[in-house]
């Protein structure tokens, strides 16, 4: 019950960052000289009944005001429109988001299990060459652009053919058996992850080290030594589970971030996710799925942010008697 009551605490205070979200998108592209159904005009296979529903679902020949209301109530029916291609808006997303959930939780899991480890043992051996090495290696893939490193791993599968370049599934596809499955979107999946993966890594484990060396040095730690109790159990017993909460703070943080920088690097491996849609979209000046892609991406950041959020509540007892 406590955490039903916080969850829904959380999501009501969503709406208005939505709201704000919307607004600022929404006036932002209305008011640039872009006509927001010239694509649809141009395409000859749309019909003049598809462009009049357009016009009337978007009230074009009302004041902006009145635009945008009518735009968040077919928002909120879930009526999207349509691309400038002629398909439906609400089919495409349905199409790219779940790919770019995938790629965002298989870089969460894979950074994660990397990363912590990783700055544990930085911090337990401080000063160490161990330690040198692992800092210099982290600040070579902090320095290194997301883009630049999706170009050389591009060029690296173009031209030794040991991985798939573009979509997430191979052409025969839908005749492999459910191992083959697996591996083949793997296989597709690995270059845009270890893109991410090698930017995020570096991050999270100099962070994940700067917190156990804060929670190191306090006084409860140097009392349980001094209690006699085993190294082992100091660092993962009391050290780690202090020192893991921040990190779990800067996980929605990580999501957001993903989801973000994961559009060049789907772009550069032609990845069907939402953020090369959205590239692709601002491009093609296709307002409706411009619109509709900001607005789903921004729930999915929030979404990322509330189990963040949540995941704390569980570790940390001192919120859950804060929220009683």
């Amino acid at each position: 019950m406590e955490y039903l009551r916080y969850i829904s605490k959380r999501a009501l205070q969503t709406i208005p960052l939505l709201i704000i979200v919307s607004l600022l998108s929404f006036f932002i592209i209305r008011l640039s000289p872009i006509d927001p159904i010239a694509e649809l005009r141009l395409n000859p296979s749309i019909s003049q009944e598809t462009l009049d529903k357009e016009i009337k679902r978007l009230n074009l020949d009302k004041p902006i005001g009145i635009q945008y209301i009518s735009w968040a109530k077919s928002f909120i029916k879930g009526d999207l429109g349509y691309t400038s291609a002629g398909e439906k808006v609400s089919t495409k997303l349905k199409e790219r988001i779940p790919n770019t959930l995938i790629l965002t939780l298989v870089v969460i899991f894979m950074t994660w299990s990397v990363g912590i480890p990783l700055g544990i043992l930085s911090a337990i051996k401080k000063e160490s060459a161990l330690d040198r090495l692992l800092t210099v290696l982290a600040s070579i893939g902090m320095a290194i652009p997301s883009f630049f490193l999706a170009i050389l791993l591009l060029i690296f599968a173009v031209r030794t053919g040991f991985f798939p370049v573009g979509g997430l599934t191979s052409y025969n596809f839908n005749d492999m058996d459910i191992f083959s499955k697996f591996f083949d979107i793997a296989k597709h999946i690995f270059l845009p992850a270890t893109v991410l993966f090698t930017i995020s890594l570096s991050g999270l484990q100099r962070q994940m080290r700067a917190n156990m060396l804060e929670v190191l040095d306090s006084d409860y730690i140097k009392f349980a030594r001094a209690k006699g109790l085993s190294e082992s159990k100091v660092i993962f017993k009391h050290a780690l589970r202090n020192a893991i909460n921040p990190m779990i703070t800067l996980l929605g943080f990580e999501f957001a971030g993903l989801l973000s920088g994961a559009a060049l690097t789907e772009y550069v491996f032609q990845y069907p996710g939402l953020g090369r849609l959205i590239l692709e979209a601002v491009m093609k000046s296709d307002i409706n799925l411009v619109m509709a892609s900001l607005m789903m991406g921004t729930i999915m950041l929030i979404a990322g942010n509330l189990i963040a959020d949540i995941l704390l509540m569980i570790t940390d007892p001192r919120l859950r008697r804060g929220e009683k």
